[in-house]
């Protein structure tokens, strides 16, 4: 065994012979020190005492191997490294989904106090500086141990969850969610119950999962639910709570991330109100994801709603009644004069005066109406990229009356 600043070297021990009779007292009273470890361990520590019988007796197991080890150790007349595979090995993997990481460094700290005051106590005056200087040596090993145990079963039960996640997304985004779904996305944390957006985004340069637990950690600081699965050469983002539910709040939870995506266009679709209606929102998305091309200097993320009229020529039946329905629908219902100023307006090169001449109406008129236009569908026609969307609307809105894909006869 190597010298070590709160250790002792072998070299400075006493004879193997001598070693070996330290060793067989220390045996002699292991148990003495295993029933005063676990009972200082009650006094110590409430939760010790919740516990039910059979974790207290695995742990009790524990500290009854990590003392014998010691003692064998210690008696090996050859100098080694300590091994304490061995102390775990007694009690099965449940205690550590148990027990805590922090609550088996109090164990083990409470039990090597413990076992320092019995060798005070217990063993002759001239044997306690070298059990005391080696037992200090040992219980750091054993604390390496315990981290390496909790370490793989984290390990393990992040490849288990990464797994979960992306059934559990794959089933949200398709619309096969049922009550096992919605149960197991509660089991990785999904608490929204309302207010779901789905994001999509060329897949990340990092490795999937180092790029998912990036996006999760940026929602947790924003107070964000988030499922997410990279799906062939897309990564697909399902973000819930109140947060998502305004476009402009789910933009700036979005732009927390966005360095984690690939290069190219990243499409936050409509917000729906449960996790079980995602597939709406993912339809959306996807279906802007493809069309957003076509709009090169489209704002980066940008809103599946902004992305209609692309969407629209790429054949998304959604997107026409979409655009027939809340833009040309609402014009031509309010009536005023409205509909058909759009028209001779987007007709008229978008001049005002012109507009106004061949409408014969004062140009303040124009204006006041083209103010109303905007107020009735979010879109301002004096707007390039507004013009756009609300001629492509008029359009769809005469192809398809009442939002139904029939031509008029």
């Amino acid at each position: 065994m190597a010298a070590s600043p709160r250790g002792i070297s072998r070299s400075l021990l006493p004879s193997p012979k001598a070693r070996a009779a330290m060793a067989k007292r220390m045996a002699e009273v292991s148990g003495e020190m295993t029933t005063a470890a676990v009972a200082e361990m009650e006094v110590r520590h409430p939760w010790f005492a919740e516990l039910d019988a059979k974790h207290r007796s695995w742990i009790t197991l524990v500290a009854q191997a990590g003392i014998d080890g010691f003692v064998q150790w210690f008696a090996n007349p050859e100098p080694t490294r300590p091994s304490t595979a061995d102390v775990f090995g007694s009690a099965p993997r449940e205690l550590a989904r148990r027990i805590s990481l922090y609550q088996t460094v109090e164990l083990v700290r409470t039990t090597i106090e413990v076992a320092e005051k019995q060798i005070d106590e217990l063993m002759p005056r001239n044997d306690r500086p070298v059990l005391q200087a080696a037992i200090v040596q040992y219980s750091r090993e054993v604390a390496f141990t315990a981290a390496e145990i909790y370490a793989r079963a984290a390990e393990l039960r992040g490849a288990w969850d990464a797994r979960l996640e992306a059934l559990v997304a794959d089933a949200v985004i398709r619309g096969e969610t049922d009550e096992t779904v919605l149960s197991r996305a509660s089991a990785l944390g999904w608490r929204s119950s309302a207010d779901v957006v789905v994001v999509v985004g060329a897949e990340p340069k990092d490795e999937p999962s180092v790029a998912i637990e990036s996006i999760r950690h940026e929602c947790a600081k924003a107070g964000v639910d988030m499922l997410g699965a990279v799906q062939g050469d897309r990564l697909l983002v399902v973000l819930g709570g109140e947060k998502v539910a305004d476009p402009e709040a789910a933009l700036t939870v979005v732009r927390r991330f966005l360095g984690t995506f690939g290069p190219g266009p990243i499409v936050i679709g409509p917000a729906v109100d449960h996790l079980a209606d995602a597939a709406q929102s993912t339809r959306a998305a996807l279906s802007g994801y493809r069309a957003a091309v076509g709009w090169p200097n489209a704002p980066r993320p940008v809103l599946a709603d902004d992305l209609l009229p692309e969407r629209a020529l790429s054949g998304d039946g959604h997107a026409r009644r979409a655009l027939a329905r809340t833009v040309y629908g609402p014009l031509a219902q309010t009536g005023s004069g409205l509909l058909e100023t759009l028209v001779v307006f987007l007709d008229n090169n978008s001049s005002v005066e012109a507009t106004a001449r061949a409408l014969f109406v004062h140009a303040n008129t124009v204006r006041y109406r083209l103010k109303r236009i905007q107020e009735v569908t979010g879109y301002s026609p004096t707007d390039a990229r507004d013009a756009y969307v609300l001629r492509m609307a008029l359009t769809l809105g005469r192809l398809l009356p009442d939002g139904r894909e029939t031509p008029r006869g």
